[in-house]
């Protein structure tokens, strides 16, 4: 623990010399005339006393500016007590340079103001502090975690925190006077643009927590370095250089930035390196970002783009395939802007073009290995050497005019053997085949296929005028839509099959040249209106039911294949009514079309004709039996009747 001053005394004189100010004069004019007779009496009496005294308070102040006898002795020799009592008078001039004396000499520890302290010892949790007071001061070790070079001798800033503990003990505080001076502090560094001394704290969302003059002030992490940061704890308790970038002065937050110091000091670098950049020059720079479109590259300074493309001859998916962060590679520029803010660089282009080393007797038609490296729906790229590919094109994966996706066949990293179908060694492009590698389908088709000849097929694809039957790999066939069925009108293909049902077809033509297969369906089935030829010949007659009406007319259901057609006027009754849906009646088949599947019927007729039929044969009864006695009256009659029946007509 502190040690406390011996001379504790000159602290209370401080205290006494204000009270007997005070109350000096009071004591004088209260006394009675006889008191202060006696009074005047004692004060001749010490009198002498009191010049010496002054005297000695003359000498005392020489001494003080001589620097031989210390302020102590002065204020030690003083008579407090006579001069409490009011029995000796100071000068007020002399009184004056006492107290200035005091105030110079010792602390007045009631007060509230920032004082400076030294620091003459060191414990494991405590300095301790002289602040010329009556006794030293305690401040823990946590208040300095800024300063880890804290040492005897450093002058700090502190505050009365507590005058006297439980144990009588002067606690002081660094901290509380650190932050009363820190906002004027931290305006004047921001005013200034002067470099400030941080302590980095903890981390937090977006950045750090730095201690600047005893104020927490925010370090984004985007200003801690001009390059991305990746582990943030490495600067957590440690004490760095800061700008002041940015100050609230409503809710007192301050912005704080190292970055700018880094800045300003490579910006003349920056310069220098971009007026000495040229296209093609090789420079040596260190992986600084990587992005899946690319890699960033530290030049000293400047910034310079490595596309994926650029990266390597061969393909890659990302560059983190071939390059990581903080590695020091080689580059060329390839390109910049005018003011060179944008520069393109290349790693690929340091080396020879593989194309260049590729085999010199390979030609259009020879076999070819390689792995399948880029799938697209247009075919597949196949790396037959490295950085040399070569694109296999769906449609020449197989024999099928039947075009599917390139990853019904290969899939990436497949070995796969190809035919080399071009070549242009210039624009350094090759087309490969793997369809080569087996027979055309194609070239017997006559035999395997021959016109007339039933076979079983695969239903692959569909269009609004029919379907693509497969019969093999290579071999398509189309049959229309009038091929399908032979009773049922299809508006769709889809109505009857689905993709991947199985069909029997006959051929019905063959253009091996054109590659053309015309296939049927119905045909490998009977036509069953060849059957309806008797049953619903013109003239019979079929009893039904009427199963839907419209204005047109009704329809007619008596199998699967046949639905009749009854116009309107041709079903009235013979009551004069019509009939309608759901009545069953007798019909009569007026028009049959085998070619259009056409049936038409009639209800009407069948009245109609059994009443001609009773006026032909009451003609004929009357003409048989009055032919020689026929009357004026009766051919009139006749001639009404027959009348009667051509109006019917």
């Amino acid at each position: 623990m502190p040690t406390t001053k011996k001379d504790s005394k000159p602290k209370k004189a401080v205290k006494k010399s204000t009270k007997s100010k005070k109350k000096s004069k009071p004591k004088v004019s209260k006394k009675t005339p006889p008191v202060v007779k006696e009074t005047s009496a004692v004060v001749e009496e010490t009198s002498a006393v009191v010049e010496e005294t002054s005297a000695v308070v003359e000498e005392t102040s020489a001494v003080v500016e001589e620097n031989v006898v210390s302020s102590e002795k002065f204020l030690k020799d003083f008579d407090w007590e006579n001069f409490e009592e009011g029995i000796e008078t100071v000068d007020e001039k002399q009184l004056v340079e006492l107290e200035n004396l005091i105030k110079e000499n010792f602390v007045d520890t009631y007060n509230d103001s920032v004082i400076e302290g030294t620091i003459i010892n060191l414990t494991d949790r405590e300095a301790i502090i002289d602040i010329n007071a009556k006794s030293e001061g305690v401040i823990s070790l946590n208040e300095f975690r800024y300063n880890p070079d804290l040492k005897v001798g450093d002058k700090v800033e502190v505050l009365v925190d507590v005058q006297e503990d439980k144990t009588g003990q002067l606690i002081l505080s660094h901290r509380k006077a650190r932050t009363i001076k820190a906002w004027d502090r931290v305006n004047e560094a921001h005013d200034k643009s002067t470099v400030v001394t941080g302590f980095v704290k903890c981390r937090t969302k977006g950045g750090m927590i730095v201690d600047v003059f005893g104020l927490e002030a925010f370090l984004p992490g985007s200003q801690i370095d001009v390059k991305p940061i990746r582990d943030y704890d490495q600067y957590v308790n440690k004490n760095m250089e800061f700008k002041v970038v940015k100050i609230n002065h409503e809710f007192k937050n301050v912005v704080v930035s190292h970055k700018a110091l880094i800045e300003a000091d490579i910006e003349e670098q920056k310069k220098e390196i971009i007026g000495q950049l040229e296209k093609g020059q090789v420079l040596e720079g260190i992986v600084k970002n990587i992005t899946t479109y690319g890699v960033f590259i530290d030049l000293g300074g400047v910034d310079g783009l490595i596309h994926i493309t650029d990266l390597s001859w061969n393909r890659i998916n990302h560059p983190s395939e071939i390059l990581e962060l903080d590695q020091k590679i080689n580059v060329v520029i390839l390109d910049f802007d005018d003011d060179k803010s944008r520069i393109q660089l290349g790693v690929k282009q340091l080396s020879p073009h593989p194309w260049e080393a590729l085999n010199a007797d390979l030609k259009e038609g020879d076999k070819i290995k390689g792995k399948v490296s880029v799938l697209a729906d247009y075919g597949a790229f196949v790396e037959v050497e490295d950085g040399v590919e070569g694109l296999v094109h769906v449609s020449e994966m197989s024999w099928s005019t039947h075009l599917r996706s390139a990853q019904d066949f290969v899939k990436v990293g497949d070995e796969v053997e190809a035919v080399v179908l071009t070549l242009d060694r210039e624009d350094r492009k090759m087309s490969l085949g793997i369809k080569q590698l087996s027979s055309d389908p194609w070239t017997d088709i006559t035999s395997k296929y021959p016109v007339g000849s039933k076979h079983t097929g695969i239903v692959r694809n569909f269009t609004n005028f029919g379907i693509f039957v497969e019969l093999e790999e290579g071999i398509d066939g189309l049959v229309y839509i009038s091929d399908l069925s032979w009773t049922v009108k299809v508006k769709h293909p889809s109505e009857l099959f689905s993709a991947g049902d199985s069909i029997d077809v006959l051929v019905l033509e063959l253009d091996s040249d054109e590659r053309k297969l015309s296939l049927g369906h119905k045909q490998t089935m009977d036509n069953p209106w060849d059957n309806y030829d008797k049953t619903f010949a013109e003239g019979t007659v079929h009893n039904g039911t009427i199963s839907d009406s419209n204005d047109k007319g009704s329809t007619i259901k008596f199998n699967d294949d046949v639905i009749a057609f009854v116009p309107s006027r041709h079903l009235l009754k013979e009551d004069g009514n019509k009939l309608k849906k759901g009545d069953s009646a007798d019909f009569k088949v007026i028009e049959y079309n085998k070619d259009f599947k056409r049936v038409v019927m009639s209800h009407t007729v069948l009245f109609k004709e059994d009443e001609k039929k009773h006026v032909k044969e009451s003609l004929k009864k009357v003409n048989k039996k009055d032919s020689d006695k026929s009357t004026l009256g009766d051919l009139d009659v006749l001639a009404d009747l027959k009348k009667k029946m051509d109006n019917e007509k």
